[in-house]
């Protein structure tokens, strides 16, 4: 893996004039302690009038001399003098292109994007801003999901803040920049890049450096998708596999289709799909039948399959099918009736989040 740190280009280009404000002020910090010894060691002033000599010859406000000088402390006079001037316009220079370029308010923003990204947990990455990056972008959006996104294109990046996107510039394959975007407390990484071998090496870190996350990687040939499993990518999607069945399903049911599309996707929906965990610690109608549960009768809301702990899926359970402790249940219904759902079977963990939607 490579370990060199990586910055977005808006921060390496402040970074820069930081430096250089900073090297313009230490030198002309320097240039005050030779004038200060000169005239202290060489022409045997005191501390006081050395000191006080190099400001006003510095600052050329004109006044006199503090003590008589011979040709060479005018010399040295002269030479102070230029040094002053050159360290002082390099320092209004530089001082100047940071107000014009809007040096501290892009830093203060910067600071403050910073510390959003430190304060970010249980929120989805993104890796990559091109078409597929952008489409999954909006799709997070229209669910409200906590997301951000990785890209290293400049135009990319400008387009995403456009667009109103939480970004972060930089190089997705490295651990640096999925540590600056709180990969450690991230519940999914999205590997969207064009790339296949870029996908290979984001899922590789992000794995490394959370192996919990669930990775889902981007891949354009069978081949990749193989590798990418093995990689430890929990899901690998091919656009050109996918693409092709949901054309070949388009054709043969086209009315079936267009359901399920809209059921999954859109921001103006009215009929949604939604995975629930039963978790024995806190929901009740584990151990009770889906007839006893009257989960259909209380919400409204479908349950369509039911994934067991063991991987197994039950498809169109019936009213005898039993609740376990760790099924995933798959439902459909609308945003009404899902929630419904979601009190009855998560009852702790919707009050906490009423709790926290209200702070």
């Amino acid at each position: 893996m490579k370990k060199r740190t990586v910055y977005s280009t808006l921060e390496q280009k402040y970074q820069r004039i930081q430096k250089e404000l900073m090297a313009g002020t230490l030198a002309l910090v320097g240039v005050f302690l030779i004038g200060t010894a000169w005239y202290s060691l060489v022409e045997r002033w005191s501390w006081q009038d050395a000191a006080y000599m190099t400001v006003i010859t510095l600052a050329t406000v004109g006044y006199g001399e503090t003590h008589p000088l011979g040709n060479r402390g005018r010399l040295f006079t002269i030479a102070l003098i230029l040094m002053g001037v050159i360290t002082i316009g390099y320092i209004v220079n530089r001082f100047t292109e940071a107000v014009i370029e809007g040096y501290f308010q892009e830093n203060l923003r910067l600071r403050q994007r910073r510390l959003f990204m430190n304060s970010l947990s249980g929120h989805y990455i993104i890796c990559g801003f091109s078409r597929t990056g952008r489409q999954i972008a909006k799709e997070f959006q229209a669910e409200g999901v906590l997301f951000v996104i990785i890209e290293k294109d400049l135009d990319s990046m400008q387009q995403a803040q456009q667009e109103g996107y939480t970004f972060y510039q930089g190089d997705a394959t490295l651990d640096e920049t999925l540590l600056r975007v709180g990969i450690e407390r991230a519940i999914c990484i999205v590997a969207a890049l064009p790339s296949d071998a870029e996908n290979l090496y984001t899922v590789l870190s992000a794995k490394t450096l959370n192996p919990s996350i669930r990775a889902i990687a981007r891949a354009s040939t069978e081949e990749a998708v193989q590798k990418l499993e093995r990689g430890g990518a929990d899901v690998v999607i091919s656009p050109y596999i996918t693409g092709g069945k949901r054309m070949a399903a388009a054709a043969l049911r086209p009315q079936v289709m267009d359901f399920v599309e809209g059921v999954l996707t859109g921001a103006d929906r009215q009929v949604y799909m939604e995975q629930l965990v039963l978790d024995p610690a806190v929901c009740p109608v584990v151990g009770l039948t889906l007839q006893k549960a009257c989960l259909r009768a209380q919400t409204g809301a479908l349950v369509l399959a039911i994934q067991r702990a063991d991987g197994s899926v039950i498809g169109g359970p019936t009213g005898d099918t039993l609740l376990l402790p760790g099924d995933l249940l798959i439902c459909m219904g609308t945003a009404e009736q899902l929630r419904s759902l979601n009190q009855i079977i998560e009852p702790i963990n919707t009050k906490s989040r009423r709790r926290s939607q209200r702070k």
